[in-house]
């Protein structure tokens, strides 16, 4: 199970674990906090669906919003970096995306950026994962996040 593993590399590493989600409305968290034991590896999560939400809770800046929109890598770093700052965690992941259903010609349906964030630096990266419904989405989004946790972790 990937959120066991997660919890298990962050205690191994001493570290806790934050999330600021948008398009999984909380499902990270969720998935991290269904493993019994994990308050020793996760702190907390912010779910920020709106921009007012992102700016607000997290410091995203709007001139970030405007130039880049909420689906961007961009708002993905100041998302993890923000989470950070505004949690006692030393690990941030971040999603922000279009789960569906509807998207444009330029953000499309599936489309969800990622955000790494650490003391030493913040990874950003963004999956098409296509026009597979919302539910699917979002668990894909879900998985891919935990993932790229493990990864930071194990690292």
């Amino acid at each position: 199970m990937t959120a066991a593993a997660v919890l298990d590399a962050a205690r191994a590493r001493g570290l806790m674990i934050t999330c600021a989600e948008s398009c999984t409305g909380g499902m990270v968290s969720a998935a991290l906090t269904d493993v019994a034991g994990s308050s020793s590896a996760f702190d907390r999560g912010f779910v920020t669906y709106t921009n007012d939400a992102k700016m607000q809770m997290l410091g995203v800046q709007k001139a970030t919003l405007d130039a880049h929109g909420a689906v961007s890598e961009q708002v993905a770093a100041e998302m993890a970096q923000g989470a950070l700052g505004h949690s006692d965690a030393q690990i941030a992941v971040s999603v922000t995306g279009i789960a569906g259903p509807g998207g444009s010609e330029h953000k499309p349906e599936g489309r969800v950026c990622f955000g790494i964030a650490t003391a030493s630096g913040c990874h950003t990266e963004t999956v098409e994962f296509g026009a597979l419904g919302r539910e699917q989405v979002r668990r894909a989004t879900t998985n891919h996040a935990l993932d790229l946790l493990l990864g930071a972790l194990s690292s």
